[in-house]
């Protein structure tokens, strides 16, 4: 619960600050002005824990790729978010509880049963419907609100289930290794994102510069949602975990509504009630 209140706040922060800056400098400002707050949450844990001698290649591999993905994710959604409202945007990016629990039962040893596989019906229709996509096999190719939503809900749930593996594989105490996960992971995409901003995009670190205020808040923002997902991963199936994030969907309509003054559409919030009976559907598999 912690992480889906943090994450809504974050969200918000970032698609406000995204009309300021690029997509990707808008994903460097979670992980720079959030790696300090991770360092120290990470040394204020590890004092009892010999974390070196627990170090090894599983935990570094699935680490690594969670950071990629995660990068790769947060871009993806940052301009979903500047297609459609904030609601939508965030209904399109939560397909991540549903492909989490597919991926999962192909790739991570954790089989769906009927129940399962009807939530991914109900979550596919929900996305679509969401999204405004009429029944056309050209929307395939050319909607983007579908590819970058989708494509963020694949990165995130692709993380999700790297992070547990990461975190897992330590063998130490769950809240720990979900710091040492975390602080291992902002550090490696804190170096990546500013390098490729440093490279690409120069210009954009005045303007983060201008924005410091927000960046700040982003930065606390985001690891403390990424606080409460990696603990809640390293204790339970990601899939279950991210089912219970769907509570997001609540949070999310209110900063729509009173913050924003964004109106949803009836057909809108159609297509995020199936998403959100595809968590309970999926929870129910569970």
């Amino acid at each position: 619960m912690l992480a889906v209140v943090m994450q809504s706040v974050r969200t918000a922060g970032q698609k406000q600050i995204a009309t300021k800056i690029s997509p990707q400098a808008a994903t460097l400002v979670r992980y720079l002005f959030g790696l300090p707050f991770a360092l120290i949450y990470f040394y204020g844990l590890q004092a009892d824990y010999p974390i070196t001698k627990s170090l090894n290649l599983t935990f570094f591999v699935s680490a690594s790729l969670a950071a990629v993905s995660q990068i790769a994710a947060t871009v993806l959604l940052i301009k979903a978010l500047t297609l459609k409202n904030f609601a939508v945007g965030t209904a399109l990016a939560k397909t991540e509880a549903i492909l989490t629990a597919v991926i999962g039962s192909l790739f991570f040893s954790a089989v769906l049963n009927l129940a399962g596989y009807l939530s991914v019906f109900l979550g596919v229709a929900g996305v679509l419907m969401a999204s405004n996509w009429r029944v056309s096999w050209a929307d395939l190719t050319t909607n983007k609100s579908i590819k970058f939503g989708v494509g963020a809900g694949l990165g995130f749930a692709l993380a999700s289930l790297w992070i547990r593996d990461a975190s897992l594989s330590l063998g130490i105490d769950g809240i720990v290794s979900a710091a040492t996960v975390l602080v291992f992971m902002v550090t490696l995409q804190t170096v990546l994102c500013l390098l490729w901003v440093v490279i690409f995009e120069h210009p954009q670190i005045a303007l983060i510069a201008k924005n410091l205020p927000a960046s700040l808040f982003i930065g606390i923002t985001s690891v403390l949602g990424s606080i409460g997902w990696f603990t809640a991963m390293s204790l339970q199936n990601a899939a279950l975990v991210k089912t219970l994030g769907q509570t997001e969907f609540l949070v999310t309509i209110a900063i729509t509504t009173f913050y924003f003054s964004e109106k949803i559409s009836k057909r809108e919030l159609t297509g995020i009630a199936l998403i959100a009976m595809s968590v309970l559907v999926l929870l129910g598999a569970s």
